[in-house]
């Protein structure tokens, strides 16, 4: 079956151009596994999904990880939704992974329990460099390895929901040209308890699925809203967002988060006027973003990103 999403044609004065994107490919995506194509490394490294703990950034022994993210600091927090500029990656190499992401944590007993959303750019998981809609979580940040997508019992996906996860989105946007994105939500149902996921920029939301409870059912929790790239130590980092610093704060040269909301304990949207967040960018000098701003058309937002070829 195939799930195709309208795509919304906006003009203004003389120009106009697609903002939404399409899910493509969705008969080939819509699999209890997630289709494996394994490269001469993958026996030595694979893609590492965002974790962190506090303000501990987990990662891999093989791996190299680097985020532009903003976060709240640990506390009583339901979930967030975020319009995520969509950028491909057509030079990334078979061992890099770039994309951007909401992330929820929640800590118990000494452990930190994760689930995430968003998209990403990884030819580990898939045998091409489309941009695909990916769902992770774990129970244990520092000693599960956790599940991507449909892998695993975990994440359900609704009938006939409009994403699924695995499944590749375009058009990319087009630097200087063309802007292009997706409106996602990962909040906490207040009646059945579960972590829901919605895509919002659609002419009527549509629900994409959830994980249970029960994986993340405590707090303090930890909202983050989060650009990353992935790679092995020996290799380059790839581009991340648009492939370029956040100087320039242009919607179709510069990766965004638009329209940050909060999900209160009943389910409803809030601006984030009153919690403070927490810049967290390990490396400044490869990958950047701008302080949360807000602007009368974007509500609250910031521009992440950062070019290939960060060593380290």
């Amino acid at each position: 079956m195939g799930y195709l999403v309208k795509a919304i044609l906006l003009c203004f004065y003389a120009s106009c151009y697609f903002t939404s994107v399409e899910s493509i490919d969705a008969a080939s995506n819509v699999q209890t596994q997630d289709k494996l194509f394994l490269h001469k490394n993958a026996t030595r490294w694979r893609p590492r999904p965002i974790h962190f703990a506090g303000r501990q950034i987990q990662s891999e022994e093989d791996s190299v990880q680097h985020l532009a993210m903003w976060r709240t600091e640990p506390g009583k927090f339901y979930g967030l939704r975020a319009e995520i500029s969509i950028w491909g990656s057509p030079d990334q190499q078979d061992n890099q992974e770039s994309g951007a992401s909401i992330l929820v944590t929640c800590e118990q007993d000494g452990r930190v329990a994760s689930v995430q959303a968003g998209f990403d750019v990884t030819t580990y998981l898939h045998d091409n460099r489309d941009v695909r809609f990916f769902t992770y979580w774990t129970r244990d940040v520092k000693n599960s390895p956790g599940c991507y997508n449909l892998k695993c019992p975990g994440f359900v996906p609704a009938n006939g929901a409009a994403l699924v996860p695995g499944q590749a989105v375009a058009p990319p946007s087009v630097y200087g040209e063309q802007n292009h994105y997706v409106t996602i939500s990962l909040n906490k149902d207040p009646n059945s308890g579960d972590w829901v996921v919605y895509r919002h920029d659609l002419e009527t939301p549509s629900f994409l699925g959830h994980f249970p409870g029960d994986i993340c059912p405590s707090t303090p929790r930890t909202l983050a809203l989060t650009g990353f790239v992935s790679y092995p130590k020996s290799a380059e980092g790839p581009p991340m967002g648009s492939g370029h610093f956040p100087d320039d704060q242009d919607d179709k040269k510069t990766a965004y988060f638009k329209h940050i909301k909060l999900y209160d304990a009943k389910g409803n949207t809030v601006d984030p006027i009153t919690t403070p967040m927490v810049r967290v960018v390990d490396r400044p000098d490869c990958y950047g973003e701008t302080q949360v701003i807000v602007k009368i058309k974007s509500g609250y937002m910031f521009y992440y990103g950062g070019p290939p070829g960060c060593r380290g």
